[in-house]
């Protein structure tokens, strides 16, 4: 291959397969893909089969190692240790004032059983008392006496931390030197909330140590054979970061396998509302996207309430190859078991021979499991599955990554239906139904909370089992099906093509244009180190005035040139239809009012009426270049033009009102887009704009009326 090739490597390391495809960042055509099965048993775990997909795709498509410009990757490894309480002792250090003692222990003492109900997180705690300087015998003694209960990761937390983390870094250093691994309560997040920093930072402690190894065993794989490329990694809000951060935060990295398959279904299918609804081997992940951006929530895990931020996904137990139970003679169950998990192989991959002259047997895939149904033949065992089901009915188009031998699934369906006293097609279809309707109880119930419309909703499948299922929810629901491009490996695709993206909140009781400013410059900063380039950062901030909480987010990209991203940058024409989408109106009562490099401003043309009276309303959509809501406002106004004609048109305007509180005032430049509604006086947003035009040309302030 010429060494002029650009190319980017993305992994998703699943709990069943391990899927990897190159993209050639010129053209961006996929250069090769692999799947394998994930090598968890492995010595050393999942980076044997990182390494395997890696080396396949570097074979069928004879990639260099100095083309490859970059590897990105998901992992379930954060997730999977803290499902299955695979994790360690937490020491936590908590710190304060000594009048403040007794409520700082109620409050960061996690053996509480309204806090830790579970008992999943296994803790000691310890108080230092920072009325006075602490010494570095004294926390030496503490964490030393933490490591001898058997502590393995130390947590340290003061109140007002965020403020200032002296203590708690002096805390880190002193465990670095005992040879444990630590989290500070600042670091994972900037607001005040002492109990809820407390228990994220401790359930990011419990599972420190087992991701620092992971880290350790990929990076080094990925040094050996050869790759020299950046490493990354995919984080639960769908942009990708440094390894230091997995490293020291394992917990952003929560559901990244979902959010790298979302990921890669917005890059192709431009969808403004949808559900997604990838199937795989052993799961389904269900994401929701409304006004083309998924949904980001807080996440709760094991019922720890964090503040962490991810995107919002539900998993179901049922996938692909998932296996069946029975009751009363019928189709009870479907899942949660797979027959990767029994250790089967799926009928519908057997060849017709093995199967012929088969019995049904009943199997417990793990000790303490219920049974499924198998099988047995000639001393073999083959499970059955939706896969196996969907192959029988025929509903699997030939040439689909879920194609299997047809003659086999209805061999392995024709024994299940005669000890059912059916026939296969009813026993293929019941496991069918039975599986689909856990997604559809699910979907049904997210179109409720979200509000959306069945008729301008679409259902997207991906995942190499989207076939066996979706369809079917699909046409159950009446809803519209689109399956993505290369479904089986869109994770692998979207870990790829993403950008790096971070966000930041901090407690902000008293914002300024100066506060607000220095914080969008930190996040700036965060990004050009972890490799973006400078002026591919946007910037946005939003102020929740009810928590006091400023919310920063950025993305930015690794390289500008990547035509795999540029293909989902959004034409003028298909902005526009996006946001009549978003507002339901027609295309013709919507104006294109501004447009900068980054962004769209539209403004709508409306005439609600109200009994005999007609009213005029402006909403205002800011979209940015990749089709993603920045902005709504139902009624607004906007203000462009030279520094001084834009701050006498907004002076002139605020005092029309005759009202000394402050409007709600957003300010967009070409990179930045800053929620300036945390201001309560008219004078500090003439100030604010005064501020933005100090560092941009232009400034355009959007106001809700």
């Amino acid at each position: 291959m010429n060494k002029k090739n650009r190319v980017r490597v993305g992994i998703d390391v699943g709990g069943t397969f391990t899927k990897a495809v190159a993209l050639d960042l010129k053209s961006g055509d996929i250069l090769g893909k692999s799947t394998v099965l994930t090598t968890h048993t492995s010595e050393k775990g999942v980076s044997e089969g990182i390494i395997t997909v890696l080396g396949n795709i570097m074979n069928s498509s004879e990639i260099t190692f100095d083309s490859i410009e970059l590897i990105s990757h998901s992992t379930t490894q954060a997730i999977n240790a803290l499902l299955e309480s695979d994790t360690f002792k937490v020491g936590i250090i908590a710190m304060g004032v000594g009048p403040t003692k007794k409520d700082v222990v109620k409050r960061t003492d996690l053996s509480d059983p309204k806090i830790n109900s579970k008992k999943d997180l296994k803790t000691s705690h310890h108080f230092l008392d920072t009325s006075e300087l602490i010494s570095e015998e004294q926390v030496k003694q503490v964490v030393q006496e933490l490591k001898d209960d058997g502590a393995k990761v130390i947590v340290a937390t003061e109140a007002f931390g965020v403020d200032d983390p002296s203590n708690e870094k002096f805390v880190m250093n002193m465990a670095s030197k005992l040879e444990l691994p630590s989290t500070a309560s600042h670091e994972i997040s900037g607001i005040y909330g002492l109990e809820i920093r407390t228990l994220t930072a401790a359930v990011n402690a419990s599972v420190l140590p087992k991701t620092v190894q992971v880290a350790n065993y990929v990076e080094n794989a990925i040094t050996d054979f050869g790759v020299k490329a950046p490493l990354m990694i995919m984080k639960g809000d769908g942009g990708v970061t440094s390894m230091k951060t997995f490293r020291t935060k394992p917990i952003l990295t929560i559901l990244s396998g979902p959010a790298a398959s979302v990921a890669g279904g917005l890059l192709h299918q431009r969808v403004t509302n949808g559900i997604f609804v990838e199937v795989g081997g052993t799961s389904t992940n269900i994401s929701i996207i409304k006004n083309g951006k998924p949904e980001i929530r807080y996440v709760t895990i094991n019922e720890h309430p964090t503040c962490i931020r991810s995107m919002d996904v539900r998993i179901l137990g049922v996938a692909g190859g998932s296996m069946c139970q029975l009751k009363n003679n019928k189709i009870d169950k479907v899942g949660p078991r797979s027959a990767h998990i029994a250790g089967l192989k799926y009928s519908c991959y057997a060849e017709p021979e093995e199967l012929k002259g088969g019995k049904i047997i009943f199997v417990k895939p793990k000790e303490n499991d219920d049974e499924y149904v198998a099988i047995e033949n000639n001393g073999k065992t083959f499970a059955i599955t939706n896969t196996c089901a969907a192959n029988a009915i025929d509903s699997i188009d030939q040439g689909d990554y879920a194609y299997a031998n047809q003659e086999s699934a209805k061999i392995a369906l024709t024994i299940l239906g005669e000890h059912l006293g059916v026939s296969f097609f009813e026993a293929a279809n019941s496991i069918i139904q039975t599986a689909s309707l856990t997604i559809i109880k699910t979907v049904s119930k997210i179109l409720k909370e979200f509000k959306l419309s069945s008729q301008s909703t679409q259902i997207i499948g991906a995942g190499g089992g989207a076939s066996v299922l979706v369809p079917f929810v699909s046409k159950q629901m009446g809803i519209k099906y689109a399956k993505c491009d290369n479904a089986e490996v869109i994770s692998s695709i979207g870990v790829a093509s993403s950008m790096l993206q971070e966000e930041t909140e901090v407690s902000m009781i008293e914002p300024t244009p100066e506060k607000i400013s220095q914080e969008c410059k930190k996040i700036h900063n965060i990004l050009t180190e972890r490799g973006a380039t400078p002026e591919s950062i946007l910037v946005n901030t939003e102020y929740l005035s009810d928590k006091a909480i400023l919310r920063i987010s950025a993305t930015g990209n690794v390289e500008l040139d990547s035509v795999t991203t540029s293909k989902s940058v959004f034409s003028q024409e298909e902005s526009k239809m996006r946001c009549a989408e978003i507002l339901e109106v027609d295309e013709s009562l919507i104006d294109l009012i501004h447009e900068t490099e980054h962004y769209f401003v539209f403004a709508g043309n409306i005439i609600k009426k109200k009994l005999f009276v007609k009213k005029k309303i402006t909403p205002i959509i800011i979209l940015d270049k990749f089709g993603r809501l920045k902005l709504s406002i139902k009624n607004g106004k906007i203000f462009s033009g030279e520094e001084k004609e834009t701050k006498d048109n907004v002076q002139q305007f605020l005092k029309s009102r005759n009202n000394d509180i402050a409007p709600q005032v957003h300010l967009l430049t070409d990179l930045k887009l800053i929620d300036y509604s945390s201001l309560t006086s008219n004078s500090s947003i003439v100030d604010a704009i005064g501020q933005e035009f100090k560092e941009s040309d232009k400034v355009i302030v959007v106001v809700e009326l």
